[in-house]
């Protein structure tokens, strides 16, 4: 297929009022979800990288892929048959706070494609300014480009729900970014990314609808997504019975609960769990100041915005969750005209969560469940995973190699994981024994189970990546891209494909953080510019 051949079904433009003025004046608007708005034109657009199995979703191929057509149409330069340029409306809670009216500022949805796996909405980030870019250009560098890029298609290989990017491009000009707002603006390079997902509808989208008391638009709006999005609930249920937005909310629930279930396993920050960055699919969506965690500490957020309050670190995005689900509740209570139910859809929420935990948890050990038990366990692991500084994706690989065999000889089962410790000096006296401790403990269960450590082993390292995007590697492959290497970037995207596998050459990209990146700006410190 060509790009000429796409086909755009356009049902989001088609079924939901506009927004009467076109173009990209700052504006509030009423009574519609979207303005029509045009993408700003690239000076001189350069492919940098695109993704294969993102294109296939929508029908192209690698020849498609590497068309002037296919630049042209995804920096921004040329609009094809079928598509709807236009920008949506939303508002949203930004660290706790209620912000109003905020929508797609710098966020293009070209149109919605119908490819051979189904309905996609394909979607510019950086393509220019729109009526919601407030006091911003609507444009983004390379920094954060490469690194939504990279991670988004990242994440859909570590199995983590996640919108995805079909291209990432260079504009061919300058953008000017205060990187850390420390009044210390400088030019970068601009670059456009093109993400992919079977629609980009966030809690605030709801919000925004209710708090303008516009509750004919957002019934409206409540079943153009179930049909768009939840087919299946429609499935005898009836369209006008509130049981159907019941329904709705407990399976975003659900779906939120896993993926942050996900989030926890593979050491994922978002940095930025505002509602309007929330997708009711259960996706991860906008790749701003995200984070790995690399030494383990629960109390990490890699946003320096959040550096003082921590709402957003690692420990507190299951709770963060629950709370955002509340505004949603809140937002969709006009359907119901019940508090009760929705009450009691958020307190199963950590229900919902905690089952997803230990399933999580169980995979990560390899054992084939958790029992009651296991409880004393897992608080002590928490406990000496924060000892000394360790590598939370080296531990839990170098747990799978263990063997309950080292209960029977002279050895210390702590002598195998020395490499995973950024301060190996420190794991000695009264916090080497503690880990040996629990790593006897963790051996001696195991050994109960039952279980052949080759199967064991091969579970563990099916829960447990090898390969993540470490916040210095994508720093380095950034420093490169900007010097006019994208070779980097190519071979981490590349490694990422295949992040639970072992492969040969490639052992460097699972390397602990090397000391120059403890505080080096862009892999310990990050901020929502870009």
């Amino acid at each position: 297929m060509s790009l000429q051949a796409l086909a755009f079904d356009n049902r989001f433009t088609r079924e939901l009022p506009a927004d009467p003025i076109t173009g990209s004046a700052r504006r509030q608007i009423r009574g519609a979800l979207y303005s029509r708005v045009s993408p700003t034109p690239a000076v001189a657009p350069q492919l940098l990288a695109y993704a294969i199995e993102v294109a296939e979703l929508i029908g192209l191929s690698e020849k498609d892929c590497a068309s002037d057509a296919f630049l042209q149409a995804f920096s921004g330069n040329r609009v094809l048959a079928g598509m709807d340029p236009h920008a949506t409306c939303y508002g949203g809670h930004q660290f706790g706070n209620w912000a109003g009216q905020l929508g797609d500022g710098r966020a293009i949805n070209l149109g919605e494609v119908v490819g051979p796996e189904g309905r996609q909405t394909l979607q510019l980030k950086g393509a220019g300014p729109t009526p919601y870019a407030r006091t911003a250009d609507g444009l983004a560098v390379l920094r954060s480009s490469l690194r939504e890029f990279l991670c988004s298609e990242a994440m859909h290989h570590l199995d983590v729900p996640t919108t995805r990017a079909l291209s990432l491009a260079l504009t061919g000009e300058s953008v000017v970014r205060d990187m850390l707002y420390d009044g210390h603006p400088a030019p970068e390079p601009g670059a456009v990314v093109c993400r992919v997902a079977p629609s980009f509808t966030r809690f605030g989208h709801f919000q925004m609808l209710a708090a303008r008391g516009e509750v004919d638009l957002l019934r409206a709006f409540f079943d153009h997504t179930v049909a768009a999005d939840f087919p299946d609930l429609l499935e005898g249920t009836a369209a006008d019975d509130a049981g159907l937005p019941l329904a709705w909310f407990t399976d975003v629930c659900e779906r939120t609960a896993a993926m942050v279930a996900h989030w926890m396993r593979v050491g994922f920050v978002h940095g930025v769990m505002n509602t309007d960055n929330m997708s009711v699919l259960g996706l991860t969506i906008d790749y701003g100041p995200y984070g790995w965690l690399e030494d383990y500490d629960p109390n990490w957020t890699p946003n320096t915005t959040d550096a003082a309050g921590r709402r957003y670190r690692f420990a507190n995005q299951p709770a963060v969750a629950q709370w955002n689900l509340l505004q949603l509740a809140n937002a969709i209570y006009p359907l119901i005209g019940e508090a009760a139910p929705l009450e009691e859809a958020l307190r199963e929420f950590e229900a919902r969560y905690m089952a997803h935990w230990r399933a999580m948890m169980s995979a990560k050990l390899g054992f084939a469940s958790l029992v009651e038990s296991d409880s004393g366990l897992l608080d002590e692991l928490d406990a000496v995973l924060q000892l000394t500084e360790t590598d939370m994706t080296l531990f839990y690989r170098a747990l799978a190699d263990l063997s309950p065999a080292l209960l029977d000889g002279d050895g210390s089962p702590i002598d195998c994981l020395m490499p995973v410790f950024y301060r190996p000096d420190e794991v000695a006296g009264e916090r080497r024994e503690r880990i040996n401790a629990w790593l006897r403990a963790y051996l001696m269960r195991t050994r109960q189970e039952g279980r052949p450590a080759s199967e064991r082993r091969a579970a563990m390292n099916a829960a447990n990546p090898k390969y993540v995007l470490r916040n210095y590697l994508a720093q380095m492959a950034i420093d490169k891209a900007e010097a006019g290497d994208a070779s980097l970037l190519h071979e981490l995207q590349d490694v990422l494909r295949n992040p639970y596998a072992e492969q040969p050459g490639k052992d460097h990209f699972a390397e602990k953080r090397p000391e120059w990146a403890r505080t080096r700006v862009g892999c310990s410190q990050l901020s929502c510019s870009s």
